[in-house]
């Protein structure tokens, strides 16, 4: 029985990945040829890059770029800082209402960031922040995934190997950073490529908290680039998301191995 699945299973992920692929080729095809041929898939149609050199010039996309680079790297520097203390916290310490707060850590992977939008815009309008880079990180910095994943990490961890370390001299902190963070290297992998994936691509938070360029990133500029009152023409558009998501799919493409090895091993222990 197994054996006449399995056809039905390749057909269908052939299926799959091929309309996952379609918006993407299609998205490659435009961005590289002129705009008469963007509709129009003929072999003989001329390639070209003036597309990626009008799109760049249209808009302020190196200061999207500086944006979105900047906010990714805030964001996971802090989610991997607070991640790692919460989860070694959970891991290895015994305290008065710690599966309490274990639960309410996990009922907030059950609630969806939209939920939030509106207190999360007070909040950050009362602190004076709007239209500023952290107004967008603010909200992300505790990551319940990350203090879930690190916290499964870090109870695979021998005893013996922490009981080595305190003869040695060390204390919790340096138990935590010679010991427990060497040993969850491949979840940190894991966890940071998912979570700069995300908020590179993350739209509706980042569209509410900014207004000027000097705080905008890609996913937001490149909708303000391809509104329809900006007479923008379609090849120009896809030329600029083809910029917007490159460097992840560069990254995908160079680190897949990793990225797949990473989630198998940090798996739930």
């Amino acid at each position: 029985m197994r054996g006449r699945t399995r056809p039905i299973e390749a057909v269908a992920a052939w299926l799959l990945a091929l309309i996952w692929l379609a918006p993407l080729a299609y998205a490659f095809w435009s961005a590289l040829h002129p705009a008469a041929y963007a509709t129009s898939f003929s072999l003989s149609a001329p390639w070209t890059l003036e597309n990626f050199a009008r799109a760049w010039n249209q808009a302020p996309f190196a200061r999207y770029y500086l944006n979105t680079v900047v906010l990714v790297t805030l964001i996971l520097v802090g989610q991997l800082i607070l991640s790692t203390l919460a989860a070694y916290a959970f891991a290895r310490f015994r305290f008065r209402g710690s599966g309490i707060a274990f639960a309410l850590v996990l009922l907030q992977l059950m609630i969806m960031p939209d939920v939030l939008i509106v207190e999360n815009y007070r909040a950050i309008a009362k602190l004076g922040l709007l239209d500023t880079i952290p107004a967008i990180a603010l909200p992300y910095l505790a990551s319940a995934f990350g203090i879930f994943l690190l916290r499964q990490t870090f109870k695979g961890v021998p005893q013996e190997l922490v009981e080595a370390a305190r003869v040695e001299g060390a204390g919790p902190l340096g138990i935590l950073w010679r010991v427990y963070v060497p040993l969850a290297r491949p979840t940190y992998v894991a966890f940071g490529l998912v979570s700069v994936s995300y908020h590179w691509n993350n739209f509706l938070w980042p569209l509410i908290v900014t207004n000027s360029v000097e705080a905008r990133p890609l996913t937001v500029g490149l909708a303000v680039f391809g509104a329809p009152e900006t007479g923008v023409d379609w090849s120009v558009i896809t030329a600029a998301t083809v910029m917007t998501m490159a460097p992840l799919l560069i990254a995908f493409l160079l680190f897949q191995r990793q990225f797949v090895q990473s989630f198998m091993r940090a798996g739930i222990r």
